[in-house]
């Protein structure tokens, strides 16, 4: 659940390269340094960090950026409870033999836990590493050739601008960047804090896309494939009126055999899966748009205003007009 808090966030670690896109790695070091000092003041430690975002190399040298700019880092590769892949413009066979280092550090990283992000084409770092193989990630538009023939294993999603599978994100974007740092900083320091930030930083942002709903492609990492059709089915039915003894049916199943099926293979319940769709995608018509309360409720397939109100509060923490303000509230 979105208002659950991970084990607590100790470092950032965001790769700096040869012909990185300086402003896709200075953008996480704002968003993350933004997030470190705001929780910091919120745990009473003042204007001190409370953790660790730190530019690395993979020599501990300074880069020279894809507009000639040297960037300083703070060291070489390490431990991290995030590490941020950003966009770079080179050669990436060339990248991986100056950088033989990388690709197996993103493997040890993520095998004890660590989240990793990639942005365009920072995605083929975790391609490359193999992490992706059989699961879904996205890349920026104009990569979609160069990497579906590269990396035939990885199931390519050209429709969406984030993905998310086992830990691991892919952003096709600074746009879906900025979406996804502000969903890592509410998954590891609250919403509250992730609220504050988007209020900070993401002024005027205009997107051509729905964020959607990341956190959920963990529980697609299974193989079984009428529970996966139905996952897919409940994202486009989530508002509709329906009975999941029908969906059931509908699959060849009996409600029983359904249910246990369901949770076997997610990890969650039918109707509380259905209930987190519903109210992330209120979330996201609670921070953007003008619409009632009663409107967004009735749009994500909640009739009683009352209901959905203590439903969301169950899941985040906040009432949907204290969500709703935290967005709106000056800094």
């Amino acid at each position: 659940m979105s208002n659950q808090i991970s084990t607590p966030l100790r470092r950032v670690s965001i790769l700096a390269i040869d012909r990185v896109f300086a402003s896709t790695l200075m953008q996480a070091k704002d968003f993350f340094h933004l997030a470190s000092l705001r929780y910091g003041k919120q745990q009473g430690l003042g204007l001190t960090p409370a953790f660790e975002t730190r530019l690395v190399s993979p020599d501990g040298q300074s880069v020279r950026s894809f507009s000639d700019v040297i960037m300083p880092v703070d060291g070489g590769l390490g431990d991290a409870d995030i590490i941020v892949l950003p966009a770079f413009w080179d050669d990436f066979d060339a990248l991986c033999t100056r950088y033989p280092q990388v690709l197996p550090w993103l493997c040890q990283q993520h095998a004890r836990g660590a989240v990793l992000c990639g942005e365009a084409t920072g995605v083929f770092w975790l391609a490359e590493a193999g992490l992706l193989d059989g699961k879904e990630a996205t890349t920026y538009w104009r990569f979609f050739t160069a990497f579906s023939e590269r990396f035939p294993k990885v199931q390519l999603n050209q429709d969406k601008h984030l993905t998310d599978a086992d830990n691991l994100y892919c952003a096709g974007g600074t746009t879906s960047a900025c979406d996804l740092y502000i969903y890592l900083i509410e998954r590891f320091c609250g919403a509250t804090i992730a609220q504050a930030v988007a209020r900070d930083i993401l002024y005027e942002v205009q997107r051509s896309y729905s964020p959607g709903r990341i956190g959920f492609g963990g529980q697609k990492l299974h193989q079984d494939v009428i529970i996966l059709q139905i996952q897919h089915w409940l994202e486009e039915h989530f508002a509709d009126k329906f009975r999941f003894e029908d969906v059931a049916r509908e699959h060849g199943m009996s409600i029983r055999n359904f249910m246990r099926r369901f949770q076997t293979a997610t990890g969650d319940k039918p109707l509380h899966y259905l209930q987190r769709l519903r109210i992330e995608t209120a979330k996201g018509l609670l921070s953007g748009s003008r619409k009632s309360i009663k409107t967004i409720s009735y749009e994500v397939g909640y009739d009683d205003a009352s209901f959905f109100a203590r439903l969301f509060r169950q899941h985040t923490e906040l009432s949907p007009n204290q969500y709703r303000q935290q967005f709106q509230q000056a800094a």
